[in-house]
């Protein structure tokens, strides 16, 4: 795998470990991350609906959030690639701000070299990125039907896996979560700022724009135009510099993720119940054709990982919908329940199935041993 000395390693995550049985003792440190999960699921099944109309925070929601961030944070070699973005921060303690600002992903190396610069450690740069992945993902669920449940749906991959293993696309995602939540409360500034964020994290954030302005239902030229200037900007600003690396390290090597299969069709089995049921969804117009564009989009991703002779870049695009995911199985008790009725079925089919994810995950997957034993980074 070629190394980039300017951008470091290509992002090619999870290749470093190589397959290994785990041990007895490393199955038991399995039981932080199911206690994260058995924390939500409970509070899904008690009461875990939103009152409508309701601006409240939910406390325990928060905490929540704070838990997940902490987790994500005080990790020690958590992820296949920690030993990379290691590298990453020694190299940028050697750099000034203004070769910072020019490296690929800005945001994620400004925050490695203000903690370099304070003279802390890796430790406090994960604390921040978990800390804005957090404030995204609680700020997501909360427009959802039942956040618990959404949380439920996000613990088993989009948390364990993407933010605690792929820092700064975790980070990214984030804020697209939170863009996501400016857009369905019609705060497009908010949305635009948030997705300028992104991208500085990660510069495939920008995949999402396109998704949003096709959902946009009033003064639909002016609002394209605005995020194709904006798409633009960001094209010139983040990605034109790194165009051939990202092609090289996507497609012409020939990148394969291993589980991308898997990964595209767990958002293509609720883009198939979304557009199925979509009119039994209680959304908004433009929330409506949102989630549609999305669902299409993962659907499209099947051929396209059959097409493609790298299937890391699909892969890596649809880590962007994982969004779907939680936005259709937190609704679905309430789009298929009858007669004003949540249907209290579907619940228990939600967390049997994100809990069979995450057996899956962690006892299967050809990388678990990245994650497990979960380590803690405190005096260190």
């Amino acid at each position: 795998m070629r190394n980039d000395r300017r951008y470091g390693p290509l992002p090619s995550e999870g290749r470093a470990a190589t397959r290994r049985g785990l041990t007895c003792g490393e199955r038991r440190h399995m039981i932080v991350y199911w206690l994260l999960f058995s924390l939500c699921a409970i509070f899904a099944l008690e009461g875990g609906r939103r009152r409508r109309g309701s601006a409240v925070p939910n406390q325990a929601l928060v905490l929540g959030g704070v838990f997940i961030a902490l987790m994500i944070g005080l990790r020690f070699q958590i992820g296949a690639d920690w030993p990379n973005y290691m590298a990453h921060y020694k190299r940028v303690t050697f750099l000034s701000l203004t070769q910072v600002l020019g490296q690929g992903d800005p945001g994620y190396y400004v925050i490695n070299w203000i903690s370099s610069r304070l003279g802390f450690s890796i430790r406090e740069v994960n604390l921040v990125c978990g800390a804005i992945f957090a404030v995204g993902l609680i700020a997501f669920v909360r427009t959802l039907p039942r956040p618990w449940l959404g949380m439920v749906v996000a613990v088993p991959y989009l948390v364990i896996v993407v933010a605690m293993g792929y820092s700064r696309q975790g980070v990214a995602i984030g804020l697209v979560m939170l863009a996501l939540a400016m857009f369905t409360r019609g705060h497009l500034v908010k949305f635009a700022i948030c997705t300028i964020a992104a991208v500085s994290f990660h510069k495939t954030a920008v995949f999402v724009l396109p998704l949003v302005a096709l959902a946009s239902t009033r003064s639909r030229i002016p609002t394209v135009l605005a995020l194709g200037v904006m798409a633009a900007m960001l094209y010139y600003l983040f990605i034109d510099s790194a165009v051939d690396r990202l092609v090289y390290g996507y497609i012409e090597t020939e990148y394969d993720s291993d589980g991308a299969a898997i990964r595209v069709a767990m958002n293509a089995i609720p883009a198939v119940i979304f557009l199925l049921n979509q009119r039994r969804f209680e959304l908004a117009e433009a929330e409506r054709k949102l989630w549609r564009n999305m669902s299409i989009t993962a659907l499209a991703c099947i051929p396209a990982l059959m097409l493609l002779g790298g299937s890391t870049l699909v892969d890596r695009l649809a880590l962007y919908l994982i969004p779907l995911q939680l936005f259709v199985l937190a609704s679905l008790p309430r789009a298929l329940g009858s007669n004003g009725r949540e249907n209290g079925q579907i619940v228990l089919a939600v967390i049997a199935y994100s809990a069979a994810i995450l057996f899956t995950w962690l006892n299967f997957a050809g990388h678990t041993e990245a994650w497990v034993p979960y380590k803690l980074y405190i005096g260190r």
